[in-house]
């Protein structure tokens, strides 16, 4: 879910900001494309051209999650308020308010101390100091402070609290403010004060875990949530907390990720355009005169949709009104159309050249290729599961078809060939090893703008800043989560946590089947409790070494998590997606649960099949070697 919104008014610093966040992305689309052409044309690259694109991602990371701020956007469970009178939400987004801007204001301090001490001294970046670059990562948390400091819904003698809260996450970073003006030649009193805060942070581990956990349920934004626990488990174990800055400044340098932007990008200029009424039309023209028709429709669009966005929420609020009034226009119930919508909401999560993939493929050291490949089968096993499903109850209902005009299905398809190529020209480009991975992201970008904006005029040029700021706050709450969840990783790896594991498992589960149906449980779990990006980074290095020591393939495995966090976007009683279809389609939080449960029985069935049957997401990868 997401943050309420409260408006504000924008300045010349708001403007500023949002400028620079869409130059950066320009760039990284312009960039790959410029390495393409000249790596193809001149048997060259940009001088410079991956340093440049990976410190531009790491600026959009920051300027995007500052813009999420602004807007109140970034990704948040919020189970507690869903179900709270307005005077209680009020004071639990004072509670969630004063907590960000404590947790940012630490992780600005660290930042600071990562900058000027820890990060390598004048690299540079073409002619850039890598510093530079690297000077985002203290202003951006700085102002996110400051930020959830004003937003905070206090009156009166209570405003000074916001202050407070930033004054004392000041405070509670002394040993990075000690480190900034010492060095490592910090005073014997400074030294002691330091040894002080270590031990504090020693005894109020366990509370503060707990608070933070709560935060969490109450609303408060993922990534801060997970920075919260990075920082506070980093320090009560000894360590330097400046490497929670060092783990964004890794994270947010990461060659793969530079894709997420650009196909998240992709999506938008998609979802703003009439793309998604072309493809209805000419699905339906197609498909309309099968019984069930419409439900093939409808699950294919979602599918394509949501496999370039990574977010099934985008797709649900996107097209879920479109699809929702065709699907009533065409007699299906109510319950029956709500179900379907919120059901494939996430359905196309496991096809190219969809975000959790690569993450999984990145979490994992595993050839993104393979796991590409790997989520085809299941992928379509899915889909076909889903349209089966909606097919016979489409016969048993008595759906009435549409006579098959030929004239009507070419012309339509003719409308939305540039669409439907997409992800034709992405696969060829990528599965043939023309194109890397970041530029097929932005190929597609290139692509679909010219597509929207030049030939079917959707859009206006002057449209482009709109469709850059519906997707900036999806992209600084993935980004913002991947930066802040990579540093409790790298704690829960440098604790030797994943071998404990492995250990007790072993000890205590001697059946492979039996480990893979805890396995399932325990993802529906998390699927209904976190966003797919931080369980992905967090929970699946945990995994990985458990599935190497049962026999697991590790794309089988990848393959076997996203379709158990998929699901759990369905799971009562916290499942994202239902929540998302309560807010898009003014229904009850328990009749979404209702309408939705027959496909979740279907999508469960698919998770068995996947976990236990490798075949399915291995059979390619085989095929293709």
């Amino acid at each position: 879910m997401k943050e309420e919104t409260t408006p504000q008014k924008e300045g010349m610093a708001d403007i500023i900001e949002q400028g620079l966040c869409y130059i950066s992305l320009i760039c990284l689309a312009l960039l790959p494309a410029a390495e393409a052409i000249a790596r193809l044309i001149f048997k060259t690259g940009v001088p410079a051209s991956l340093g440049l694109m990976v410190h531009l991602l790491l600026w959009v990371g920051l300027l995007s999650g500052m813009i999420a701020t602004k807007t109140g956007e970034h990704l948040a469970i919020a189970l507690v308020q869903n179900f709270c009178p307005d005077t209680v939400k009020t004071r639990i987004s004072i509670f969630t308010g004063l907590l960000s801007a404590f947790v940012l204001t630490v992780a600005g301090f660290t930042a600071v101390s990562f900058v000027l001490i820890s990060l390598s001294p004048w690299r540079m970046i073409g002619f850039i100091p890598d510093q530079i670059f690297a000077l985002i990562i203290p202003l951006g948390y700085g102002v996110m402070a400051v930020r959830f400091a004003r937003r905070t819904p206090v009156t009166g003698r209570a405003r000074a609290l916001p202050v407070l809260a930033v004054l004392l996450g000041a405070v509670c970073s002394f040993p990075m403010i000690a480190k900034i003006i010492w060095g490592f030649d910090t005073p014997d009193w400074a030294y002691n004060l330091t040894e002080l805060y270590y031990t504090l942070a020693y005894y109020v581990k366990i509370p503060g875990v707990i608070l933070l956990l709560i935060a969490a349920l109450a609303g408060a934004p993922l990534f801060v949530v997970l920075g919260g626990l990075a920082l506070i488990l980093i320090q009560a174990s000894g360590g330097e907390i400046d490497i929670v800055a060092n783990q964004v400044y890794t994270t947010l340098t990461k060659e793969s990720f530079i894709a997420i932007p650009l196909f998240t990008l992709t999506g938008f200029f998609l979802s703003e355009s009439n793309a998604g009424e072309r493809l209805v039309k000419t699905f339906r023209s197609f498909f309309g005169w099968i019984p069930g028709g419409m439900i093939i429709a409808t699950v294919v669009i979602c599918a394509f949709f949501t496999s370039f966005t990574g977010a099934s929420g985008v797709t649900i609020l996107a097209l879920g009104g479109i699809l929702y009034t065709i699907l009533r226009d065409v007699q299906y119930s109510e319950r029956f159309s709500i179900g379907l919508l919120t059901s494939v909401g996430s359905i196309g999560l496991l096809f190219p050249p969809s975000i959790p993939i690569i993450l999984v493929g990145t979490a994992s050291m595993t050839n993104i290729f393979h796991v590409f490949l790997g989520g085809m089968v299941p992928g379509v096993i899915l889909v076909i599961g889903v349209t089966i499903f909606g097919i016979v109850a489409s016969i048993k209902t008595k759906i009435p078809v549409e006579p098959f005009d030929v004239t009507k299905a070419f012309a339509a398809l003719k409308s939305s060939a540039f669409e439907i190529l997409l992800p034709f020209l992405l696969i060829i480009g990528y599965f043939s090893g023309i194109l890397s991975l970041i530029e097929i992201g932005a190929a597609a970008v290139i692509y679909i703008f010219t597509v929207e904006v030049f030939l079917h005029r959707d859009l206006k040029i002057t449209d482009a800043p709109k469709v850059f700021f519906k997707a900036i706050p999806i992209i600084g709450g993935v980004l913002s989560i991947l930066a802040l969840s990579q540093a409790l990783s790298y704690y829960i790896v440098d604790t030797q946590a994943p071998e404990t594991l492995v250990r007790w498992m072993q000890s205590a589960v001697k059946s492979k089947y039996l480990f893979l149906l805890l396995l399932n449980i325990t993802l529906l779990v998390v699927g209904c409790l976190m966003d797919i990006f931080s369980a992905i980074l967090i929970v699946l290095p945990l995994v990985i070494p458990l599935g190497l020591a049962y026999g697991i393939d590790p794309v089988h495995l990848g393959i076997i998590f996203i379709t158990n966090l998929e699901v759990g976007f369905l799971t009562p009683p916290v499942g994202m997606n239902l929540f998302l279809a309560t807010y898009r389609f003014k229904k009850p939080f328990t009749d979404i649960c209702r309408y939705v449960f027959p496909f979740l029985f279907i999508q469960l069935a698919v998770v068995l099949l996947v976990t236990y049957i490798p075949w399915f997401s291995t059979y390619l990868i085989r095929l293709f070697q």
